[in-house]
């Protein structure tokens, strides 16, 4: 069994630069290893998963994924990133982290939901203060804000807010969303930093103007790479996630975590140069054919008992 080539699959959505690249990348090295997509036609409970390693790109948007890799991590395959992990994470706990690890970021308040799904009696909300003190909440993070979701990726449901109507607009048009208004840091320099297997790193400097990275990536051995590398590294090793980029706003030479966790970040030539790709495409697949070779301890339920055994 040890001589077979170790398989590792991809579960996506509609990307394909990177997925095809990372593919043809483990599937000419010289290492014993096949890439492929994952097909799912619905999962049974006792039946094996034949994959080494999974990684995911698309869980945060299609719930049975999760479910499934849930699933798969309980048989033994080793899942980038830990979907015990992901189904925690939010971008309020994110934020509360960074503060912990002594690091900068954005005044945050998470806030009740509008709405829930469940029927429910005024009863069930005894814990809850009402009406919500809406200026205070103002006053502490500041105007203008960003208004957002707390679980959601990417740009989506963002808006921004300049007062107390607005934000109580915004927070009655939120529905069963649990939201979040954060203070807004006014900086032209943004960087992402790329961490890829909890210890290398790529800083690239994000123009808002232009919707992509520059084409000269940051320093890494300037103080200011050397920094956000180390401040990257610290929180994704507290997740543990194997693949996470961590968006920094420098300000007054501070710098500000203002998405600690983004645990499938984007990667295609429309965001990125070639070397940056081809950059990225070479340290995830190294890292995927490390993991179904030696795999690390990754901790769920029921996980780290049947692994003590």
């Amino acid at each position: 069994m040890s001589n077979q080539a170790k398989k590792i699959g991809l579960i996506i959505g509609q990307e394909w630069e990177w997925p095809e690249a990372f593919m043809t990348a483990v599937n000419e090295s010289d290492e014993s290893a096949t890439a492929e997509l994952v097909k799912l036609g619905g999962t049974f409970m006792d039946e094996a998963c034949d994959y080494d390693v999974i990684i995911d790109r698309i869980s945060h948007e299609i719930p049975y994924y999760r479910a499934f890799l849930k699933y798969a991590s309980l048989q033994g395959t080793y899942i980038i990133n830990n979907p015990y992990t992901l189904s925690a994470d939010s971008k309020f706990s994110g934020t509360v982290l960074v503060n912990k690890l002594g690091l900068q970021s954005p005044r945050t308040v998470v806030l009740p939901n509008k709405q829930v799904e469940r029927d429910v009696t005024p009863s069930t909300f005894r814990n809850l203060e009402y009406p919500m003190d809406w200026q205070a909440i103002i006053d502490y993070v500041g105007v203008p804000a960003i208004f957002k979701d707390n679980l959601a990726r990417g740009r989506r449901g963002v808006a921004r807010v300049h007062n107390v109507d607005e934000l109580i607009q915004q927070y009655d048009e939120s529905g069963i969303r649990t939201k979040i208004l954060q203070q807004i840091i006014e900086s032209d320099q943004h960087v992402h930093s790329f961490v890829i297997g909890q210890e290398k790193v790529l800083s690239l400097n994000y123009s808002i103007t232009h919707g992509r990275y520059q084409q000269t990536s940051l320093d890494s051995e300037s103080k200011l790479g050397q920094q956000l590398a180390t401040d990257a590294i610290r929180i994704t090793q507290a997740y543990q996630y194997d693949i996470n980029m961590v968006e920094f706003v420098i300000k007054d030479d501070i710098a500000y975590v203002i998405n600690g966790t983004y645990p499938s970040p984007d990667i295609d030539l429309t965001l990125m140069n070639d070397e940056q790709f081809q950059w990225l495409v070479k340290e995830i697949a190294h890292l995927a054919i490390e993991r179904a070779k030696r795999p690390l301890p990754q901790s769920g339920v029921f996980i780290q008992q049947e692994q003590q055994s």
